[in-house]
């Protein structure tokens, strides 16, 4: 049958049977109970964090094994905290140096790990869909956490941002959000509007030049605007976006001065937005050229609570998944 918990568990492979969450792979597909499921959790571990011992033993006993084929101190770091304020045994492994290194295919490297008796892989890699894969192939009571995959997702991100919303502006059903700059590069992005449809918001905008804003945002129910001021206006939050220069190929942009001229954000363009509008951006922030320093240090600016709500928002992840099983 078509509706079946088998067929079902086959369209979304983060999910089991029950429709609990066993991965976390994307957040496009997952039902807006469960992104409240996660919310609320993140929500109770808050607290942690001002306790004199931080650490609750949820995850005693299980080895959560951090991979991360792609560079990002922050979120690896965010991920060890989170993994050890729940009381689990990380193991930090330099990809760089290892057998992935040596030739050595990501499946193998998986096998060999799983035989580690691994409970969870925190997964980054420069290719999109690698933690699928790896979620395909890993034993029945392994998960797989998505700490952002090429240009395809970045779940966990997505997640706080949503937190960071919630936490300040309470009714997702009211909000106008803008994302701005190199949405095109941005699995942040990906993983922020996917998230805010699910939630119910009404007004997402896209921000950026043409070369940097993909064209099908439109089928998404997505409002692109290429001047700053028309996309901001009246915004009651907006999410800044790293210039991923990395990733880019050719002559995308002028030069970072143009781009700071015509979206970075200043104190007189955050003017148009709404007075009480948050500014966002999920670091690392490059100063003078997607935002001016007074607007990041400024009183709108929720960067760092960001930061601090990511902690609680991946323990909250690592603790629903590895309580649900296959």
């Amino acid at each position: 049958m078509v509706g079946s918990g088998r067929h079902a568990t086959r369209r979304n492979p983060q999910l089991n049977a029950h429709g609990e969450l066993i991965h976390l792979l994307s957040i496009e597909g997952l039902p807006q109970p469960v992104l409240h499921q996660i919310l609320d959790t993140a929500g109770t571990f808050l607290s942690v964090n001002d306790r004199e011992v931080k650490k609750v033993p949820l995850l005693r006993g299980k080895s959560v094994f951090n991979l991360f084929f792609e560079n990002s101190t922050r979120t690896r770091t965010t991920f060890e905290i989170a993994a050890k304020r729940l009381s689990a045994d990380v193991i930090n492994l330099d990809i760089a140096r290892s057998s992935a290194a040596k030739g050595e295919s990501l499946l193998d490297t998986i096998a060999n790990l799983s035989a580690m008796h691994a409970d969870m892989f925190v997964v980054r890699h420069g290719e999109s869909g690698a933690p699928y894969l790896i979620a395909q192939h890993c034993a029945p009571h392994v998960h797989v956490v998505n700490a952002g995959d090429g240009r395809h997702a970045h779940p966990t991100q997505g997640l706080l941002d949503m937190y960071t919303i919630r936490h300040f502006k309470q009714d997702f059903s009211k909000l106008t959000v803008a994302i701005v700059g190199d949405i095109v590069h941005s699995r942040v992005a990906r993983s922020d509007i996917h998230a805010l449809t699910t939630l119910g918001v009404p007004e997402i905008r896209a921000v950026g030049p043409k070369t940097l804003v993909p064209g099908d945002l439109s089928a998404m129910g997505v409002r692109v605007c290429h001047d700053m001021k028309e996309g901001i206006r009246d915004a009651d939050v907006i999410i800044m976006l790293r210039l991923q220069n990395e990733r880019m190929s050719g002559a995308m942009l002028p030069s970072a001065g143009e781009f700071f001229k015509n979206y970075g954000l200043t104190p007189e363009k955050l003017a148009y937005a709404k007075p009480d509008a948050i500014v966002m951006h999920p670091g690392p922030i490059n100063r003078g050229v997607e935002i001016d320093s007074t607007v990041a240090d400024g009183a709108q600016s929720v960067i760092l609570p960001q930061v601090t709500f990511g902690i609680a928002v991946r323990m909250a992840v690592m603790s629903i998944i590895a309580g649900n099983n296959a």
